[in-house]
């Protein structure tokens, strides 16, 4: 009974006035008492109060805060009798290294508690304010749930790519993650529990350290592309270039000759063509900093994280950064490919498909995008341009059409009762195998009669769908359990005659797009070009 009057008359206390920034306790024996009393100031304080113990710590767990101090009855987590308890320390280090996890300690109250962990650690006045323990003990566990949310769930919102179902990832889940936490010999084994099990997350996790070895995060001046305001980009121009020691404090906005010379040495010295001027090109080359790395590795982690716990035994796997095509089978590399994906203004989407069937010689239906956007211009301008595309005019019943018949002049995206079809052979855009698999896009995987694209280093081309390199290799891997009915050289004397043939009856293989831009390589980052520029608005969102 008396225990309740006080708590209602500390709750109703707190919440006209601010708790105490000290509470020095002058017996040892009434500290833990002292703390206790003021963790409950705190976090009933904080309740009222915009989640705030203060303006420097903000309370981002504060309904899972309270259930856990109530069932603690309100002791200290992470401390006791004025001192660190070793998993108190052990959740400090994480937090302070944190970036070896794709994790930003200042997400974690790092500042904060760098600024009291060796006073309490050290000096002896700070070891009796009752009012500093309790900050640090609120910190540290709202800085731990938030941790294991971060490394389980990670920070994007989940959309309709997101295979997880997480129905078991409530306050729950993070309050026993919580709870091993503070019983377990080091923090960072329970942490690591947490992440996902995929192999490229492993390997990209793993190659972190090295790059922060040498890491520079050093704070730099971002040059926004394109140029809206041009007198305020050469000012942030300058400071980015003096930031980077490649130019001198004389330099000016206007000085066209100076700026000229400057910009030719800092694209030679970056392998950018020496041309002078400011393009694209080179401002993302400046503003490709450590910190902005460190965000694309960060936000690659958090992608996997919307990953199933399990992935399926096998499946496709497209990485349209990377260009890169791979079959995963039993968590190994079956086949990997070049692939040519979606230029910038016809991106490649991401998206979850199965592999239901394939085509030889197939006919390609052009999507009307494509007729009204390229071909139609075309076509209005001189007709041969159907001969010479290897196109046909097709009606509402299928029937070919003469189009020496039909007047394109009168014809646009209101007014056209046709269909454009590339008739199946060696020329036919999408070479002579195409991949079905459904989707709400009309993209599929497929071959092509521009195979020597795959040697360019830019392979951003296509109007969407992926064109494969290893086309043939796919094929085989898809009917490699029908060797009754697909024998070995099956497709290829398929494609020696020229004959259409629409393969199924294999087990429907599971295909994800995605868009990854680095990876770990044996413990080295590689970093891949952030083609759609999707990166760049994800970090700034959510990062």
């Amino acid at each position: 009974m008396f225990g309740s009057v006080l708590s209602l008359t500390v709750l109703f206390a707190c919440k006209e006035k601010k708790p105490d920034e000290k509470d020095i306790v002058a017996k040892p024996e009434q500290l833990e008492d002292r703390v206790r009393r003021n963790l409950q100031e705190f976090l009933h304080y904080a309740e009222g109060h915009n989640n705030r113990i203060d303006d420097s710590l903000p309370l981002n767990t504060i309904g899972m805060l309270r259930s856990t101090y109530e069932e603690n009855g309100y002791a200290a987590l992470w401390s006791g009798n004025g001192a660190w308890l070793p998993e108190g320390s052990a959740v400090y280090r994480f937090i302070k290294e944190s970036r070896n996890y794709g994790l930003f300690p200042k997400d974690y109250h790092f500042t904060y508690l760098s600024g009291i962990y060796d006073r309490l650690l050290t000096d002896s006045l700070s070891q009796k304010d009752a009012a500093l323990w309790s900050r640090a003990d609120l910190a540290l566990t709202d800085a731990t749930l938030r941790i294991c949310h971060d490394l389980k769930r990670g920070r994007l919102p989940y959309d309709s790519l997101t295979l997880r179902v997480d129905t078991a990832l409530n306050e729950k889940f993070y309050l026993q993650a919580l709870s091993r936490v503070r019983s377990a010999k080091g923090a960072d084994s329970v942490f690591q529990e947490l992440e996902p099990a995929h192999s490229d997350y492993r390997a990209l996790r793993s190659a972190i350290k090295g790059f922060l070895d040498t890491a520079d995060f050093s704070p730099f001046t971002y040059l926004p592309y394109p140029i809206k305001d041009t007198v305020a980009f050469y000012a942030l121009l300058q400071k980015r270039l003096l930031e980077l020691n490649v130019s001198d404090s004389a330099f000016r906005a206007g000085d066209t000759t100076g700026l000229a010379k400057t910009l030719a040495a800092y694209q030679r010295s970056r392998n950018i063509k020496p041309s002078g001027r400011v393009n694209e090109t080179t401002v993302k080359n400046l503003n490709d900093t450590d910190t902005e790395k460190f965000k694309r590795i960060a936000l690659t982690l958090d992608k996997f994280k919307l990953l199933p716990d399990s992935m399926p035994a096998v499946y496709v796997w497209v990485n349209l950064p990377a260009y890169q095509l791979k079959v995963i089978e039993a968590d190994t590399i079956a086949l990997q490919s070049k692939v040519i994906v979606g230029a910038p203004k016809t991106r490649t989407p991401e998206l979850n498909s199965e592999i239901s069937n394939f085509i030889t010689y197939p006919q390609w239906t052009v999507p009307y995008s494509i007729v009204f956007k390229e071909m139609l211009p075309q076509i209005q301008k001189n007709i041969n341009y159907l001969r010479k595309q290897n196109l046909m005019v097709v009606d509402k019943y299928d029937s070919v059409i003469d189009p020496a018949t039909i007047d394109w002049s009168s014809l646009s995206q209101k007014k056209f009762p046709y269909q454009i079809r590339q008739r199946e052979g060696d020329d036919n855009s999408l070479g002579v195998l195409k991949f079905n698999f459904r989707n709400p896009y009309s993209v599929y995987l497929h071959d092509t009669n521009a195979r020597w694209l795959f040697g360019r280093p830019f392979r951003a081309l296509s109007h969407g769908c992926v064109r494969v390199q290893s086309w043939k290799s796919l094929a085989h891997f898809l009917v490699r359990n029908d060797t009754i009915k697909y024998p070995a050289d099956t497709l290829s004397q398929w494609i020696a005659r020229q004959e259409k043939h629409v393969v199924s009856g294999f087990k429907k293989t599971p295909i994800l797009i995605r868009y990854y831009t680095c990876e770990g390589k044996s413990e080295k980052l590689i970093f891949h070009e952030d083609i759609y520029g999707e990166d760049r608005m994800l970090t700034e969102k959510y990062f």
